[in-house]
């Protein structure tokens, strides 16, 4: 029997690859193709839909992402722009329903490589910053894959980075931080998706580089997060948890 899924977002760039990708896939039914204009509680309820995939916008992906659960399907979030306090309460609910989900900030395996092998650079590298660049109809920075770079070094860290003492001439010229590491975002048109992760320790830097040239380079990671979420009982963040 074929796993019911449908695709909210499904008039955007990635929505419509995804859309393409899952229809065609032996394992799978697209059962809805849903837009802004749709109502996502009642298409679960009516196709019975095991899987919803969001590639919406940052400012409705919150509560998307409660419909979903709310309404009994397994829920895999690549909309960037949920907080981890948000993150937190939807782990909660999955939980007590014993729901598998994940959220993904990128669904590149590449992407995924790139952000496992900065988090063990930061075992030997205190000093870090990241530069990510998207292209300019992307509404939220820094992005998703950018956050969750920066936590998986935090975590991995060993000592504290230096403390700078300079003066900014310019508000904001070092870039945001998130765990106490530098994200400075790019927004310009002709880039899809890329990140820099650029290590420094005296006489040597290391820089780990992840370029998305094409769109089709997600589906690898729609698939897997489909066929592998049913399995799971509760949420998790990040493609690494399904490699």
């Amino acid at each position: 029997m074929l796993t019911r899924v449908i695709v909210n977002g499904s008039q955007g760039k990635m929505g419509a690859l995804a859309c393409d990708t899952l229809d065609n896939h032996k394992e799978f039914d697209l059962v809805a193709q849903l837009g802004r204009g749709d109502d996502l509680a009642q298409a679960i309820q009516e196709t019975k839909a095991q899987i919803v995939v969001d590639l919406t916008r940052a400012d409705c992906v919150y509560q998307n992402s409660l419909t979903i659960i709310q309404h009994g399907a397994h829920p895999v979030i690549g909309t960037s722009g949920l907080v981890p306090e948000q993150i937190k309460e939807l782990t909660a609910i999955c939980e007590s329903r014993r729901l598998g989900g994940i959220i993904v900030p990128n669904f590149s395996i590449s992407a995924v490589l790139m952000m496992l092998f900065a988090a063990k650079a930061a075992e030997y590298f205190t000093e870090v910053e990241i530069i990510e660049a998207h292209h300019q109809q992307k509404l939220d920075a820094p992005s998703g894959t950018a956050l969750k770079t920066a936590e998986m070094i935090a975590e991995a860290r060993k000592n504290p980075k230096n403390k700078l003492n300079l003066k900014e001439l310019v508000p904001g010229v070092r870039g945001g931080e998130h765990c106490k590491v530098n994200i400075h975002s790019v927004r310009l048109p002709g880039v899809i998706a890329r990140q820099q992760v650029i290590f420094g320790s005296v006489g040597e830097t290391l820089t780990i580089t992840d370029d998305c040239i094409d769109r089709r380079s997600f589906m690898p990671g729609i698939i897997l997060s489909c066929q592998k979420v049913l399995g799971l009982n509760t949420l998790v963040y990040g493609l690494e948890h399904l490699l």
